[in-house]
């Protein structure tokens, strides 16, 4: 009888990537990651509606949306380790599930606190969505494959954050924002039902009892207190929150105010950067894998996704056509920065990697948090307090102002790739 493997991480890297069950297992964490940026994104194309049904200022709308990312952020903090110990089947799909009902109640809110219970519940599900996937990526797939798998990731999640942007805002003018995001809660209670349904946690069937992985905090602390994945962190959310914020709230009403644009077509303009970054990730995480040279990529790339996102922000007077070049190379270029998830895995133990996805993805939230209510208070102080309609009006100088952040964020963030590959 041939010896078989002792050790459970080197038989489940065997698996090959033809399996069709892993493939399934990780289509299904990737329709997760489709459904939580339908949801992280749909704010920004009702704006003018919730400010409003809710009495809204920009700052009101800024914090109404972060509580989304409040909740995202906490549970950052426990959700990797609760994945490294737990099934993952169950939590996930019970995530999924609180993200349904959650979607559901905010359909039917009156008052701006309701409607803060519930955004901050589908916070709380759609943290499990990215540990989720990567932690699968990492079980499911050989190491060789794990960036090119993890760049998949952004694919998934950019096309539900083009749903969320220019369809979804088609299917509100058909229906109205509260029938259409009730239909998308109850699709987030089917896709609970099939992913309880379909996944295992393990592609192994074995009769050997492999020695449990123990986690405790001597191991965790190890993974919080490296500089490395400090800096990936920093690194991770600098680059990826002017996306987030740009397509999560501020860029519809954005560019609808510089273009004169409707919310749908405006969405679909905003859109492309999503596109750009679900195309980017993966052919980028394959050149890097090509390479060999992950950190080098990054600093090239997000330099450029810097100097495109600027050119949106500071020429807002460029041709359509011109401005979806830019919007499009933004997204393209960022998709560099899935390479944080591939070094992070690569420089931890394997038994640890929800919590260093975890670690690392925690930041964006944080940014988004604070950012998007700051932006918000940038706006009500430039416009004065001017209405229109009973709703606030922002100028194009207002949202220029802004926004300024975004390109700051993105130098920042090269700062941290520098010091990376300073100690490396």
């Amino acid at each position: 009888m041939p010896d078989t493997p002792a050790n459970p991480v080197l038989q489940l890297e065997s698996v090959k990537k033809t399996d069709y069950y892993a493939l399934l297992v990780l289509l299904l964490c990737a329709g997760f990651l489709f459904y939580k940026y339908i949801l992280q994104v749909f704010p920004g194309v009702i704006t003018t509606q919730l400010m409003k049904e809710f009495h809204l200022t920009g700052a009101g709308l800024g914090n109404l949306a972060a509580t989304f990312y409040y909740a995202y952020m906490i549970m950052q903090l426990v959700v990797g380790v609760l994945l490294d110990k737990f099934s993952t089947r169950r939590l996930t799909s019970f995530a999924i599930l609180v993200c349904g009902i959650g979607t559901i109640i905010f359909s039917q809110c009156h008052t701006g606190l309701s409607a803060g219970i519930s955004r901050f519940m589908m916070g709380i599900g759609v943290a499990f969505s990215t540990v989720a996937y990567l932690k699968v990526a990492a079980i499911w797939f050989p190491p060789h494959r794990y960036a090119l798998v993890s760049g998949l990731l952004a694919t998934a999640a950019m096309s539900g954050a083009v749903f969320g942007l220019a369809p979804l805002s088609f299917v509100i003018s058909l229906f109205g924002w509260r029938t259409a995001l009730l239909y998308v809660g109850c699709a987030g209670i089917v896709l609970a039902m099939l992913f309880w349904l379909t996944v295992r946690d393990s592609p192994v069937k074995s009769t050997i009892k492999a020695k449990p992985i123990t986690l405790d905090w001597t191991a965790i602390k190890v993974v919080l207190t490296s500089r490395p994945n400090w800096l990936l962190t920093l690194y991770s959310g600098l680059a990826f929150s002017p996306l987030a914020i740009l397509g999560g709230l501020w860029g519809n009403p954005f560019i609808q105010q510089v273009y004169h644009l409707n919310a749908t077509d405006a969405g679909s303009l905003v859109s492309l950067a999503f596109i750009g970054l679900g195309i980017g990730s993966p052919l980028l995480g394959a050149l890097s894998d090509r390479l060999g040279d992950r950190i080098n990529l990054m600093l090239c790339f997000t330099t450029l996704s810097m100097i495109s996102i600027s050119i949106v922000i500071y020429c807002p007077g460029l041709p359509l056509w011109l401005a979806s070049i830019f919007f499009f190379s933004f997204g393209f270029f960022l998709g560099s920065f899935m390479l944080a998830f591939a070094i992070g895995k690569e420089i931890n133990n394997l038994a640890l990697i929800g919590t260093v996805i975890a670690m690392i993805n925690a930041s964006d939230a944080f940014l988004d948090a604070i950012t998007e209510p700051l932006i918000g208070k940038f706006l009500d102080w430039r416009s004065g307090g001017v209405l229109v309609n009973g709703v606030h009006y922002f100028s194009t100088q207002d949202y220029r102002y802004a926004l300024s952040i975004l390109p700051v964020y993105l130098l920042l963030s090269l700062f941290c790739m520098m010091a990376l590959k300073n100690k490396s």
